[in-house]
């Protein structure tokens, strides 16, 4: 008893020090913030999909914003004139409730934003993206990681798995997930997009990407290439749909040929038998 005793508590503390570890990690509000927010919300860097967070106590006082981010939902709809005029700004697009977002869990993300806005430079202004005009290199670089003929250096899955873009091919992409044709426009150019590809917020893409992110030349290629769909004809979208349905109707034409033919194969040999067994019989007769 005493040597089981022996071996089995330091087994138990060295579980209770790595779950007391990933609980901390969960709620380090650096980590939550750079998981949840730096998507849509930079500190210092300007208005993305949501506003600049710099400050923000100087707007609203910390229990609005703390009830605001633990269910925004519920202030909007209860026609909070502040709510109502954030979601005007942001193009209607709600922030969405996380989960397990507690009181406590808010504070904390509202004094990292209190101790970053006292920064010269937050850790959390965004990326800087290049100015430079885009190549067309970059175009071809950007469809080429979009169609997955070039790999994503994190090993993530090619966008093409789930969206599909003007142009991508006679088949068209994936109908998993938008059509990115416009979504340099939706996200209104290249900073608010690129934010967006370096950190995505939904759900499904997070906990893709979480662990393997877009690299920074990637990301400009993308956009690179996102903002030349919005010059691809509106018709091209169509023709390969079109396309895929024909196909799809031409290679059941084909399968029904061939098993049409087997099939009268088959119905010629049974009676060839039938017939041969009944002058077999008659002959008997």
């Amino acid at each position: 008893m005493t040597m089981t005793l022996t071996v089995v508590r330091p087994l138990l503390v060295g579980v209770l020090i790595a779950v007391g570890m990933e609980v901390a990690s969960s709620q380090d509000p650096a980590a939550d913030f750079r998981q949840n927010c730096v998507s849509c919300h930079t500190i210092g860097g300007g208005r993305l999909t949501g506003p600049d967070l710099k400050n923000v106590e100087q707007r609203k006082d910390r229990d609005w914003l703390t009830r605001f981010i633990v269910d925004p939902r519920s202030l909007i709809d209860a026609g909070d004139p502040y709510a109502l005029e954030l979601l005007k700004d942001s193009r209607n697009a709600i922030m969405p409730t996380l989960p397990g977002m507690t009181r406590a869990r808010a504070n904390a993300l509202l004094d990292l934003i209190a101790e970053e806005s006292k920064l010269e430079k937050s850790h959390f202004v965004g990326i800087q993206i290049s100015d430079r005009p885009f190549t067309s290199s970059d175009i071809e670089t950007g469809r080429l990681l979009f169609l997955g003929r070039i790999p994503l250096t994190g090993g993530g899955p090619s966008c093409i798995s789930c969206h599909t873009a003007h142009g991508v091919g006679a088949l068209g992409g994936g109908s998993l997930a938008p059509d990115l044709t416009t979504v340099f426009e939706r996200y209104e150019g290249r900073k608010t997009l690129s934010t967006w590809l370096t950190a995505p917020a939904t759900p499904t893409m997070q906990s893709v990407y979480r662990n393997a992110p877009l690299q920074s030349e990637e990301v400009l290629a993308l956009v690179a290439y996102f903002q030349s769909t919005l010059q691809r004809n509106p018709d091209d979208i169509a023709t390969s749909r079109l396309n895929f349905v024909l196909l799809g109707l031409g290679g059941t034409i084909v399968v029904l040929g061939l098993f049409d033919v087997i099939w009268k194969g088959r119905l010629k040999s049974v009676r060839r038998t039938l017939v041969h067994r009944n002058e077999s019989e008659n002959d008997n007769v």
